[in-house]
């Protein structure tokens, strides 16, 4: 893991204010929690998941009766009466006040299952919000700890180069030393003191690079971009193996996995709504109506006539039977590819934990190696500053030695937190992060 892999997911990241001094040492989890509560991005989620109920009681709501009522006042016109052949015109008067009222019920009984498909795709859309939501959470989680363990690892680097530092100082002290006894050259004080100057540029590169990313996630906690914030030790200890079969049960509660399987179940459904528009609809209905005048008699009754009915009322759209097919089918296709997409989902995740599992082992097996090089190069450091110091080696082999001591060490460091870069890359594949 490289120093600069912040990743693009933390830019969505925009948390809580706070006021924070200079400097503050905050562990992985208050970071996390943090984040959690104050994000943006996060509350757009939460808000998708309010809509997504909302639209699961519209859904519902269809299953009640549609009721209307209508009401009017107006004015009639008098009228004109002739014969057919346009003949014999007389006037004729009317009531010229006139009321409408109408009161319609319709309940349905039958729609092809499309109510119910309705109903089952509002559902599945709010399972899918709250997944979706499940899933970003685990995303800015990561980007978090990518950051954090990038601190982490420059703050090893830091102190690794320190202690190198001060080992070369001491030598350094110790060539001026001899430099004054005549037994050692001016041009080794200058190499040595290069080789010290190389060191404090490395970790002037070091504080630069620790201060980007402080300061990245400082902006992005809404933290004062001076904030320099100080990332508590985590070592492999603080990680748990398991098999890869562990790993890999855990994978199945996967948020892409069960966001699949409610795609190809919202699949299922869309087909059911398609196959729905070629079936009758059926629906209880009742109407009332107080009218008046009575319009239908002349001359025009002046009276106000009440009358209700109730009875059953089918529909059926004819042109579903060449329009539907075609939509039945695309239908069909969408479901099968969804069930497609479905296995791949499963596959790939199966496949990705694989492969963080087997970067998980292989980085202990590195640590180990690493810690082995260290034992090994500080052993050379000693035997080669015991022949320098007895005239027995040249300074370049004293060199040497400190260049293959100081590379052991910062692979060592590096080695310890790719443990736990690893480590939680697997629970953010299994999405237990």
């Amino acid at each position: 893991m490289q120093p600069k892999s912040i990743k693009v997911l933390l830019m969505a990241v925009l948390c809580m204010p706070c006021g924070v001094g200079r400097s503050q040492g905050l562990t992985l989890d208050s970071l996390l929690t943090r984040a959690e509560e104050q994000s943006i991005s996060m509350q757009t989620f939460r808000t998708a998941i309010s809509a997504s109920d909302e639209a699961l009681r519209a859904a519902k709501a269809s299953r009640l009766p549609d009721i209307g009522a209508e009401a009017s006042v107006g004015y009639l016109a008098d009228g004109l009466l002739s014969d057919r052949d346009f003949t014999a015109w007389r006037h004729i008067d009317n009531p010229h006040f006139t009321n409408n009222f109408a009161l319609q019920a319709q309940q349905v009984i039958y729609s092809g299952g499309a109510m119910t498909a309705a109903v089952d795709m509002a559902r599945k859309g709010r399972q899918i919000a709250e997944l979706d939501y499940a899933k970003h959470r685990q995303q800015v989680r990561f980007a978090i700890a990518s950051a954090y363990l990038d601190m982490l690892l420059l703050q090893n680097r830091r102190r690794v180069v320190e202690a190198n530092m001060e080992l070369t100082a001491k030598v350094l002290e110790n060539i001026r030393h001899r430099h004054s006894q005549g037994t050692a050259l001016r041009t080794d004080i200058t190499r040595y003191e290069l080789q010290h100057e190389q060191l404090a540029l490395q970790l002037t590169k070091t504080d630069d690079q620790r201060r980007k990313v402080a300061t990245q996630l400082a902006i992005m906690l809404h933290m004062p971009e001076e904030t320099l914030m100080e990332a508590q030790l985590l070592t492999p200890q603080d990680t748990a193996t398991g098999t890869m079969q562990q790993w890999q049960d855990m994978a199945m509660g996967n948020y892409d996995i069960r966001l699949s399987a409610l795609s190809a179940g919202l699949s299922e459904q869309q087909l059911k709504m398609e196959r729905a528009a070629m079936r009758p609809k059926i629906a209880a209905i009742a109407e009332m109506h107080f009218d008046g005048p009575i319009t239908i008699e002349v001359p025009v009754v002046n009276k106000n006539f009440a009358y209700w009915f109730a009875g059953i009322g089918i529909s059926y759209d004819i042109s579903s039977l060449f329009k539907a097919p075609g939509k039945v089918a695309r239908a069909k296709a969408q479901m099968q590819q969804s069930h497609e997409q479905q296995q791949l989902v499963r596959e790939q995740t199966e496949t990705a934990i694989q492969a963080a599992y087997t970067d998980y082992t292989t980085a202990f097996k590195e640590l180990d190696t690493q810690r082995k090089a260290v034992e090994l190069a500080a052993d050379n450091y000693q035997v080669v500053a015991n022949r320098y110091g007895n005239g027995l080696a040249l300074l370049t082999d004293m060199i040497d030695a400190s260049q293959a001591k100081l590379t052991a060490d910062l692979a060592e460091a590096d080695a310890s937190i790719n443990i736990i870069f690893h480590y939680y890359k697997l629970k953010y594949l299994c999405h237990t992060l």
